[in-house]
């Protein structure tokens, strides 16, 4: 097994993993908590990266005020959708996150093509169409055939509040699409993090919801910093990678995830999924796979 392989089969497992764990922190913090604390030890835990790496591209951003702007917006946008996508998981599933994440890569690519010459080619083909109705079609019968039924409500109103995470992380995939330009996509993620961070911190102190951090035991508290940095690691960083090394490879790799969180979100937290919200999931990933079919 070659390192490209072993790289691979890695984001997969871990990335498998990261749903869950959202999921985790999601039924033991408050939103807000969860995102602040998240969101700064990861953020943080970065800065100290592009320290030692990546100091002359820190430079830029007080050398451009333009370049903090689009950073201040993605962090809004940032804390806007986190709020949304944990609130979804709350109420939802591991395996629900995981599908909804591959439903934002053709939002995106719609997203980008109303503004973005180059990716309005992709965006003219029938297939790319057909492949995206025939993913929301899939989600559809994800979110209807919940087995939930005494909770079915909320996991409808979870899936709502994931597809309302997707469609702003659309928003801020056009914004880093320009700012990437100026700026290394490491340095984005660990500006961004750190502001959304501190702003959750703002909205916790003003509401005195991060007086509920006090009736939490340090180990829990430091799983939840571990685990914002467990997050910016393989959701960023790991997949900066890959995308720089492997390239179209990446969008193959992210299809195969929900199995992954599927396998081990029944293992770590003892969730199902029934027959017909397996068949969804998997309509949602050839729907994807048709959506995103490399043109010819």
């Amino acid at each position: 097994m070659n390192n490209e392989q072993l790289t691979r089969i890695s984001y997969i497992i871990l990335m498998g993993f990261g749903f869950p764990i959202m999921r985790f922190t999601s039924l033991h913090f408050d939103t807000l908590n969860n995102n602040a604390v998240r969101c700064l030890a990861g953020g943080l835990f970065f800065i100290l990266i592009c320290l030692v790496k990546f100091c002359q591209e820190l430079k830029k951003i007080f050398a451009e005020p333009t370049i903090i702007f689009s950073l201040l917006l993605l962090a809004v946008l940032m804390t806007s959708n986190m709020y949304f996508f944990i609130n979804g998981l709350k109420y939802t599933s591991a395996v629900a996150g995981s599908i909804f994440g591959i439903l934002a890569m053709p939002l995106a690519i719609i997203m980008a093509a109303i503004f973005f010459k180059d990716e309005r080619q992709r965006a003219k083909q029938k297939r790319f169409y057909l492949g995206s109705v025939v993913a929301v079609i899939g989600s559809l019968l994800f979110v209807l055939f919940s087995d939930k039924s005494s909770e079915n409500s909320d996991f409808i109103l979870g899936s709502v509040f994931l597809a309302t995470a997707i469609f702003i992380q659309s928003i801020m995939n056009l914004v880093v699409k320009q700012v990437s330009k100026r700026l290394h996509a490491i340095v984005i993620s660990a500006s961004t993090a750190t502001l959304s961070g501190i702003l959750y911190l703002i909205l916790a102190i003003h509401t005195h919801t991060i007086e509920q951090l006090q009736n939490v035991s340090q180990v829990m508290l430091i799983g939840l910093g571990l685990a914002g940095i467990y997050g910016l690691l393989t959701g960023m960083l790991m997949a900066f990678y890959i995308v720089q090394k492997q390239g179209v490879v990446f969008n193959i790799i992210q299809l195969i995830i929900p199995l992954s969180t599927a396998v081990i979100g029944y293992f770590t937290l003892g969730e199902k999924i029934n027959l017909y919200q397996g068949l969804g999931g998997i309509i949602v990933i050839l729907g994807c796979i048709l959506a995103l079919k490399k043109i010819g």
